[in-house]
């Protein structure tokens, strides 16, 4: 990846290789996997229902993975955990993944002490001597926990970790390795100077909804700044009053059907207000005028979040330096949440 800004802190110079080594390790995570992948996969195709229960990027990652199993067939929905928690949607004959890259999130903790798994109860998770990996058979990312604040290899290993779910219930994996397999290069300094006077973001997507709450999270946490993501549907049904030269828009674009909507979103956007409007884009149609476009290896599904993840990423982090001379280092929260 071409990076915008020079290393200037440790923190960064972490970020920076945590996205270096993530494709291989998802390859790593999928391979081997393979045997308690089968398992889940057979429990959720018997029952035909799946909720991923997660928080914060973990979340994110299963908004982005409902469209994959809902291809196959499968009921699925993403829930935060705390949400579970609070108003609970019945689990009897249900699948349930719980992930946590640490295995050991309060939420989760209290959520097996509480008594709440199901019998087809599993888990994913970053740390293999984890509470999690203890109290369910669990899904074990390779390469260990990501240590820096916030969110870019656990990402994309929890993505490949389904993925061998997926793949057992008939998923074809073809597109998704050929995109483990492609380091793409991607210049983000132009978006970096697009957003230059931005004072808060909004990301958006159709299909690739998942990859842009991912990427709002990673803002948030990494720039200090407000960044929130809506669904393109969502953005469109009045939230528009907001966009301005001051408020940033961030899109995602994929070979999918969707992709009209998102055409068609972007389009108002650059039309009606002043708002600096950046699309990474894995569609293969022409770039949008009046955006700054990222151009990413054209796929779509699974496939096309491991193509617009990591040049997204990039953007993420480089745009974060940009604004906080200590970014990476959080001030009111730390890497593992242990309190609700």
């Amino acid at each position: 990846m071409t990076t915008a800004l020079e290393t200037l802190n440790p923190v960064l110079a972490a970020l920076d290789a945590e996205m270096a080594r993530q494709l291989g390790d998802s390859r790593d995570s999928i391979t081997n996997n393979t045997k308690l992948a089968g398992t889940i996969a057979a429990t959720i195709k018997s029952n035909k229902r799946l909720i991923m229960l997660g928080m914060g990027g973990s979340h994110a990652v299963g908004r982005a993975l409902e469209p994959c199993y809902r291809a196959l067939g499968i009921d699925a929905i993403a829930i935060p955990l705390s949400e579970q928690l609070d108003a609970p949607l019945p689990l009897a004959g249900r699948s349930v993944i719980v992930t946590s890259q640490s295995g050991e999130s309060a939420e989760v903790l209290r959520w097996f002490d509480e008594g709440h798994a199901p019998k087809d109860c599993f888990g994913l998770t970053m740390e293999p001597k984890s509470s999690l990996a203890k109290l369910a058979p669990s899904l074990i990312g390779a390469g260990g926990s990501e240590l820096p604040f916030a969110a870019t290899r656990s990402l994309t290993v929890t993505l490949a970790l389904h993925a061998g779910v997926l793949h057992a219930l008939g998923a074809d994996l073809g597109a998704t390795m050929e995109m483990l397999d492609t380091v793409t290069s991607a210049d983000v300094v132009p978006a970096v100077a697009k957003f230059a006077n931005v004072r808060a973001i909004v990301t958006s997507g159709r299909a690739q909804q998942g990859v842009a709450e991912a990427i709002a999270l990673g803002l948030t946490e990494l720039s200090r700044l407000p960044c929130f993501s809506l669904e393109g549907g969502q953005l469109r049904h009045g939230p528009v009053e907001m966009l301005g030269p001051d408020v940033g828009v961030v899109m995602f674009r994929d070979a999918d059907p969707s992709s009209t909507y998102v055409t068609n979103l972007a389009e108002f956007v650059v039309a009606t207000s002043d708002s600096p409007l950046i699309v990474f884009d894995a569609s293969g149609l022409p770039p949008i005028a009046g955006a700054q476009t990222i151009l990413c290896p054209s796929a779509s599904g699974l496939a096309a979040s491991f193509s617009l993840l990591p040049p997204a990423q990039r953007f993420m982090v480089d745009f974060a330096a940009s604004r906080v001379a200590d970014v990476g280092t959080p001030l009111r929260c730390s890497k593992v949440t242990k309190v609700e």
